[in-house]
């Protein structure tokens, strides 16, 4: 019989472990987001989340319940733009990336 491991905590282990990792993460997350999937950028963060910060280090970071963050990042989730600044800003920090962006013309 194979082992298995929990897919959640393997990306929470590998962010931990290796920084491109975890910058690679909140970069694709911010990229669904601008692309108009948010419910993708939800998820991705969720996981980073998690794998940083943790939702009570975020909670204290940002001045929200941690609950309502774990809400905002459900599948479900509807955080407003300023949660969402918030909480880009808090990994962001937490993983000293600094977000640049750049417009590409559509094919």
């Amino acid at each position: 019989m194979a082992l298995t491991r929990d897919f959640k905590e393997t990306v929470k282990e590998r962010a931990t472990r290796e920084p491109a990792f975890a910058k690679a993460m909140l970069d694709e997350a911010a990229t669904a987001f601008l692309n108009g999937e948010p419910h993708v950028a939800r998820l991705i963060l969720r996981d980073l989340v998690n794998a940083s910060v943790g939702f009570e280090g975020l909670a204290a970071e940002t001045n929200r319940p941690s609950k309502s963050l774990h809400r905002m990042l459900s599948e479900k989730g509807n955080p407003s733009m300023d949660n969402l600044a918030a909480i880009f800003g808090a990994v962001r920090k937490r993983l000293g990336v600094a977000f640049e962006a750049h417009a590409v013309e559509a094919a």
